[in-house]
């Protein structure tokens, strides 16, 4: 049996529900079942135990791998040989240790082998998990590689919208080299053998409610680079509790890759990929 499906009858506690309809089957199991995203409630992974199934919900159980969700894809553009997406924030752009399918390279990946099973899809750049707007992936190894090779001199503009706390100056460039410590902790290093080299340019458009919203510009893609600067600088991403955020009033990051405008290598014409701002961003300054 590869799934099981549970329509309930009585209000309850999911775990309590699962022990109920799974007798052959241990408490600590059915708890890694539902850890491990095998279990949705009316289609919608659920990872806490203790959630309370209404009456009338359906409950599906996978045993043999996790529910991947249905999740809309907002394609910004698509050729022959590109795909860009406007990825929803707290979506992995790949896999890592802890999760391997529910990622945008998963789904675009299944989007286009709708069409052509034996189609490929190639990773050109990341979004941090939190972060949402812009992606970009390549259908061709050739051109994949192009991209990679040539991103600093082909990207035009890489612009993001962020929302900090506290009040910054209307512009700003910050520049450090940024490292990593074991605890996958990005910060600034004086070292510049151990150390990346990162700039940062931003621009104030408002200020509200406690808040700044920026416009943000970087010439140059390291990893949590506008995180780190503006942590560093005193005023972190708001929602960014890794890098210094005190609240989180939106349940995420409050930045946005909203602008991606760079250098077609096939024809030479400027593609300007955009994406507009979330309303729960804009809203923090309202």
């Amino acid at each position: 049996m590869k799934e099981k499906i549970i329509v309930n009858q009585e209000e309850m506690k999911l775990l309590d529900l699962l022990v109920q309809n799974l007798p052959d089957l241990s408490v600590k199991k059915i708890k890694s079942f539902v850890k491990y995203k095998m279990v949705s409630i009316n289609g919608r992974v659920e990872m806490n135990s203790s959630t309370v199934v209404r009456i009338g919900s359906s409950v599906k159980v996978s045993f043999s791998k996790k529910v991947i969700p249905h999740i809309d894809l907002d394609i910004i553009y698509e050729d022959r040989d590109l795909v860009v997406i406007d990825k929803p924030a707290g979506l992995l752009s790949i896999s890592n240790s802890k999760e391997k399918e529910i990622t945008a390279f998963r789904l675009v990946s299944d989007y286009i082998k709708k069409d052509n099973k034996s189609a490929k899809l190639f990773v050109v750049h990341r979004l941090d998990q939190g972060t949402s707007g812009v992606l970009l992936f390549a259908k061709n190894l050739k051109l994949k590689e192009k991209l990679q090779k040539d991103w600093n001199d082909l990207v035009r503009k890489r612009e993001y919208i962020a929302v900090v706390e506290g009040k910054m100056e209307s512009t700003g460039t910050i520049e450090s080299y940024l490292t990593m410590n074991h605890f996958q902790i990005v910060y600034s290093t004086k070292n510049k053998e151990v150390g990346n080299f990162a700039r940062t340019h931003y621009r104030l458009l408002k200020y509200k409610n406690r808040y700044s919203l920026l416009e943000v510009n970087i010439d140059t893609g390291r990893r949590n680079q506008i995180r780190v600067h503006m942590s560093e600088a005193g005023h972190p991403i708001t929602g960014d509790k890794k890098y210094g955020a005190r609240v989180n009033p939106i349940n995420r990051l409050a930045l946005h890759a909203s602008k991606l405008h760079l250098v077609d290598p096939r024809n030479g014409k400027v593609l300007k990929l955009e994406s507009p701002v979330p309303k729960e961003i804009e809203n923090l300054v309202k």
